[in-house]
């Protein structure tokens, strides 16, 4: 039987690896749109990001080294994650067309299908969260669910 101190600890250890996942995919974005070096956007997320109060409010503490995994293997592993991502599109909308913030999503997902080994089904509820959070009243947590669905797959098909 699991105590009331160790389910708190998994689940605060949870809620830091959905928090990296969100500051992942910002991470991503930022370094497309401002063309810092991974090295560099890491080190101003883990500085200026990670449990920082702002007038908006708190961040929340993300998990590190799943920040640093999911970044860095985004980029490692870009053209393949982009090329499963093109296939899982419609042909009319190849990944360069796609809003940068769901390219970056796309990659950060897909980073973790490939290389993390994360389970798919947890990546894809993960991200589909991650998702609403950016795109709380649209519907692009439903297109994120069918193309990380279709990515996921392909990657791992006995994960299904």
């Amino acid at each position: 039987m699991t105590s009331p101190k160790m389910t708190t600890k998994m689940a605060e250890k949870r809620l830091m690896k959905s928090a990296s996942r969100l500051y992942a995919v910002q991470a991503l974005f930022q370094m497309e749109v401002s063309g810092q070096t991974v090295k560099a956007i890491c080190r101003e997320f883990e500085t200026h990001r990670f449990g920082a109060t702002y007038d908006e409010g708190e961040f929340a503490e993300g998990d590190v080294d799943h920040f640093r995994a999911v970044v860095e293997q985004a980029v490692n592993w870009q053209a393949k994650i982009d090329q499963m991502t093109d296939r899982a599109l419609v042909a009319a909308w190849p990944i360069d067309r796609i809003d940068p913030v769901l390219r970056a999503l796309f990659r950060a997902a897909g980073a973790e299908i490939v290389e993390c080994g994360t389970p798919p089904k947890v990546a894809i509820t993960e991200y589909v969260d991650v998702a609403k959070a950016f795109f709380p009243t649209g519907k692009e947590h439903k297109f994120v669910n069918a193309v990380l669905d279709h990515m996921a797959r392909e990657a791992k098909p006995e994960a299904f």
